[in-house]
């Protein structure tokens, strides 16, 4: 990776879109510390106390959500968007045929997800005035409901401008704007993390304890991130044959190829969706300032992460059986309906292609499904393992920190597509220059 960044800052256009994607997140981070006018930061800050339902948002957020600073919804509303344009491409054949109307098609399905961004993001900033006003975490002024207006006015806001800035990433920096917007702001809370994890194992410790733990520790974290990277990059890689066809007088194709398939194939989407699911309930009746009790207050205890793997109250681990199930049951829908195995074996068929052993037609489509649900189930339960361990030490080790194994998936799976951007960009011009001698 150092080599690769090494090699990156001896070409100019490089050198000048790194430091572009570097200005963008200094602007990030400076905004993310911006108040919102018109809340009570002290009494909101009161919501992150001992629970944790709010943690994975305020890690996603780099902070600001616990800021409640102007880029608190951070670029959630356009990932939302994003995923909502794939379902709807999939309902309705109109998106789908745009999608695939080359480039003019492309920027109306862009231009439509900035819409529903910004309408997702105005929808999420009044539903959090209205939950501030009744939790009471609204400051008063004199003219009625001026608090309300610029929150909401200045939450969406604060969105937008996140969009516009990975937007500029993506055309005029490195890797995906988006994706890099999210990963900084995580990376933003790994210091705080790893502070909290000092005081509570190392500090006042006597060297050889204070040695230990900390080997221990760096010792998880490096293999939960060789894990991801693994769990990343494995593929099951299918083999494709194509057959001989008469051009005039020569002989041509006959060659073979394979269709790689991701073991991880639905990313980090199926976690988040079901995080979001579980954490979402908690977090809307803390700001409600609402407290449930008896058997519906007993499903938000075990729905809340940080009460899971306690010595003291194992029934709430019921949540973390419900929280994998959600995470094999996401991954096979969302797989589902962005990979179409019927389309690729029409393809194949096409072109003239086939896999060895299996007719073309129908029967490919049925054999790339039967491998699809291996693929995805093993991929589910490597995205489960990361997800819980860092949950699991938090439990028996009263090891609060805001990132987990989401965080380390994104980072991880970020950092190596946009290496591997650098790479591809750097042996573009490479080619270049070699035409051009």
């Amino acid at each position: 990776m150092l080599q690769t960044l090494r090699d990156a800052f001896k070409i100019k256009d490089l050198r000048r879109r790194i430091g572009f994607t570097f200005l963008m997140l200094i602007v990030v981070r400076l905004g993310s510390l911006l108040p919102v006018p018109g809340v009570d930061s002290s009494a909101f800050e009161s919501l992150f106390g001992e629970e944790s339902a709010l943690n994975f948002f305020d890690a996603v957020t780099g902070g600001s959500f616990a800021k409640m600073s102007v880029f608190a919804l951070n670029i959630t509303p356009y990932i939302t968007s994003s995923i909502i344009m794939q379902l709807l491409t999939i309902a309705f054949p109109k998106l789908e045929e745009m999608q695939r109307d080359g480039e003019a098609g492309r920027k109306k399905m862009t231009q439509i997800t900035r819409y529903l961004t910004i309408a997702l993001a105005l929808g999420e900033s009044i539903a959090m005035t209205i939950g501030f006003t009744n939790g009471g975490y609204i400051k008063a002024y004199s003219v009625p409901y001026l608090s309300q207006v610029l929150i909401v006015a200045s939450l969406t806001a604060g969105s937008a401008v996140l969009m516009w800035i990975g937007e500029r990433i993506t055309e005029r920096g490195i890797g995906n704007g988006i994706s890099i917007v999210l990963v900084i702001n995580i990376i933003s809370r790994i210091p705080v993390d790893l502070a909290n994890l000092y005081d509570k194992f190392m500090k006042g410790k006597t060297p050889a304890k204070a040695t230990l733990a900390g080997i221990i520790i760096a010792s998880i974290i490096i293999a939960l991130v060789l894990f991801v990277v693994v769990l990343q990059s494995a593929e099951r890689r299918i083999p494709v044959q194509y057959s001989n066809k008469i051009q005039g007088r020569r002989q041509v194709g006959g060659n073979s190829s394979v269709i790689p398939m991701r073991i991880n194939t639905a990313g980090v989407i199926p976690v988040i969706f079901a995080q979001s699911i579980l954490s979402t309930p908690g977090m809307i009746l803390r700001m409600l300032n609402k407290n449930v009790t008896g058997f519906w207050g007993k499903v938000l205890s075990a729905m809340d992460q940080s009460h899971w793997f306690s010595p003291a109250n194992w029934v709430d681990s019921i949540g973390a059986i419900v929280y994998v199930l959600m995470i094999i049951g996401f991954a096979y829908f969302y797989t589902e309906i962005t990979f179409n195995p019927l389309e690729i074996a029409e393809n194949l068929k096409r072109s003239g292609g086939f896999i060895p052993g299996i007719r073309p037609g129908k029967p490919t489509s049925d054999y790339l499904t039967s491998i699809l649900k291996h693929v995805i189930f093993i991929g589910a339960i490597g995205l489960s393992i990361v997800a819980l361990l860092p949950l699991v030490s938090s439990g028996l080790l009263d090891a609060s920190v805001s990132f987990g194994g989401t965080s380390i998936i994104i980072i991880v799976g970020v950092i190596v597509e946009t290496l591997k951007q650098v790479e591809s960009q750097m042996m573009v011009r490479n080619y270049k220059g070699f035409l051009n001698d």
